[in-house]
């Protein structure tokens, strides 16, 4: 089949990649002129372990195109994928003005019927919105009796884990319309899909707005967990348990389960801050706030300031002349993204306070670079203090403690004998319960951990 995705972000590079690896031929759209550039000369604007080489070899064989010719892109295929960003907008509310724009590019260069795919993450009723944008353009040129549909098709995709997730969904969520265009569309979109289903059906019909409720309610969902789970530990530091057992002893319950139970520095990323705040306005907007999100969001807020917390418990409000060494900086492993990542919290309040930052990350150090110095800009010296370092052992020379902010798998099984040498004083902040404090212990080195109480010294 012929495809076109519009928008070459994370979510539509990873769309548009699997689907050509697949068979199809894709066509891949964005107005960003450096971004086609850099695509069509071997680059990717994002990492995510398996996009590059997949995205390469479907290059080669002629099915994955990179273009910013709009008309091309509509002309191209009758299934056209909106994935462009919903950026939150003041208010919080997901701001809809590249969904629509693309809506009415379709509307103006259309010939014949086109299914529009809405992929990107969109507030209940937004299908409605682009319907009315793609119409508005039809009588514009007096073809208000050509016809689409509009799907929606909301992405369930983690980052690091983008394109396994991609193709093998434990589900796919298609809302169309009742309609005939709407049965057409369905029909469309189960022959695309048609090769994720042969062992058994993934796919959920629904109509238009529950599937996008559906996003919005499954990410609301995870943050609750994972929100919810922080306050657990913080009061299991207070009352001394430990929130590993706790973990172990209600998530084999198979009500509960394991995932999205850990309890950390908070989450980040592009997905959960974004969609909560999403849903609460939308909730607002009905008269019927959600209090739970409420509290999921304040918790999560507050959660990434505890590892400062820790910190300045341990080695005073005024921390010049310390330094301090950070592991991990993009919100998640497996990513480059710092979007709304705990290690930017982390990082101002103890520059705030004098400190001096020794830094490490395994992909998002340029990332990383430019986030600060925007974050920073009104810190003076702010950047001056910040050493990033290529190597996960060079933070700590120098270092009076180690801060471990992002669970990446090379920080799983360090040397703590080399941890120890190397630190001013042997003190870590696990800001993500990797280490058992036993075993910090028979290193002899201070363990503060994510409501795991004992201190080990």
């Amino acid at each position: 089949m012929k495809v076109t995705i519009i928008g070459s972000g994370y979510v539509g590079l990873v769309t548009g990649a699997c689907l050509a690896e697949l068979g199809n031929s894709v066509f891949c759209l964005d107005v960003d002129e450096k971004k086609i550039a850099l695509l069509n000369a071997g680059g990717v604007p994002i990492y995510e372990p398996g996009l590059k080489e997949l995205i390469d070899r479907n290059r080669a064989a002629g099915r994955l195109t990179f273009s910013t010719d709009v008309a091309a892109s509509v002309e191209h295929a009758d299934v056209q994928f909106i994935a462009v960003g919903t950026p939150p907008d003041e208010d919080g509310s997901a701001d809809l003005q590249y969904v629509l724009a693309a809506a009415r590019n379709i509307g103006r260069h259309m010939t014949g019927f086109k299914v529009v795919v809405d992929k990107s993450t969109v507030p209940v009723g937004t299908g409605d919105r682009v319907a009315a944008a793609i119409r508005e353009e039809l009588a514009a040129r007096g073809l208000e009796d050509l016809q689409f549909s509009v799907v929606s098709n909301p992405e369930f995709l983690k980052e690091g884990a983008a394109v396994e997730d991609f193709m093998r969904p434990d589900r796919i969520v298609l809302g169309c319309a009742p309609d005939v265009s709407g049965r057409h569309a369905q029909a469309i979109m189960r022959q695309l899909y048609s090769p994720f289903n042969r062992n058994h059906e993934r796919t959920f019909y629904m109509d238009v707005r529950s599937a996008e409720f559906t996003k919005y309610a499954a990410n609301s969902m995870l943050a609750t967990r994972i929100s919810f789970m922080n306050e657990l530990a913080n009061l299991a530091d207070e009352v001394g348990a430990d929130i590993e057992l706790v973990r172990l002893g209600i998530g084999s319950d198979p009500r509960i389960g394991y995932s999205f139970l850990y309890a950390g520095a908070g989450y980040g990323g592009s997905c959960f801050p974004k969609d909560v705040q999403a849903l609460m306005r939308t909730a607002s907007a009905h008269g019927k706030p959600m209090r739970v999100l409420e509290a999921v969001e304040a918790v999560n807020d507050s959660q990434k300031q505890v590892l400062g917390r820790k910190v300045i418990a341990r080695f005073g409000e005024d921390l010049s002349g310390r330094t301090f060494g950070i592991w991990g900086l993009a919100f998640k492993p497996n990513t480059d993204d710092m979007r709304e990542a705990p290690a930017r919290v982390l990082a101002r309040e103890l520059l705030s306070r004098g400190a001096s930052l020794r830094v490490h990350d395994p992909v998002s150090m340029e990332e990383a670079r430019r986030v600060l110095e925007m974050d920073l800009a009104d810190l003076p010296g702010g950047m001056e203090r910040v050493t990033f370092c290529n190597a996960q052992m060079d933070v700590l020379k120098d270092a009076d403690a180690l801060v471990i902010v992002t669970e990446w798998k090379v920080f799983r099984s360090p040397d703590f004998a080399q941890i120890r040498a190397l630190l001013r004083t042997p003190v870590i902040f696990d800001g993500r319960n990797l280490y058992e404090p036993d075993a910090m212990a028979q290193a002899g080195i201070e363990y503060h951990a994510i409501g795991r109480s004992s201190v080990t010294r």
